[in-house]
């Protein structure tokens, strides 16, 4: 599972190469150039090498987070998006709880169905197993 939690030796660090973030979160350099390509990572280039800053570094920890807990990538690119109109994180903290809590509320009905699915098998199971003459025998 990636680490959302930055080693204490990368706080003070500025850029970050693409098998830098690979290994340290547990993706791909596939992968990272994909989240580049949809927009949701913009590392700068140093003729074609990859460097990703803090923001990069930071947008990837959330991305997959996000990605970990079932949201898509354009509702993730959407989240994303509502860091930059400039109120201190304000709209995107409000709408990422307001999301989250819709996620869950999803999961538990979700869960209630499977374990509504799961009671109704177990029933015909032992409803089936209890009846004459066993299975098996003619």
């Amino acid at each position: 599972m990636p680490s959302s939690a930055a080693p204490a030796s990368d706080e003070s660090r500025e850029a970050w190469s693409i098998s830098d973030l690979s290994a340290e979160f547990g993706v791909t350099a596939r992968a990272l150039r994909f989240y580049e390509d949809e927009g949701l990572l913009a590392p700068t280039r140093q003729g074609l090498t990859r460097i990703y800053g803090k923001r990069d570094r930071a947008r990837l920890a959330w991305v997959l987070r996000a990605r970990n807990v079932g949201f898509s990538l354009a509702e993730i690119r959407e989240l994303i998006d509502l860091y930059d109109i400039g109120d201190g994180r304000m709209e995107q903290r409000r709408v990422t709880i307001e999301r989250c809590r819709e996620k869950v509320d999803k999961l538990q009905r979700h869960r209630a169905d499977t374990d509504a699915a799961i009671a109704e098998l177990t029933g015909f199971i032992a409803q089936l197993e209890s009846m004459e003459p066993p299975l098996g025998h003619d």
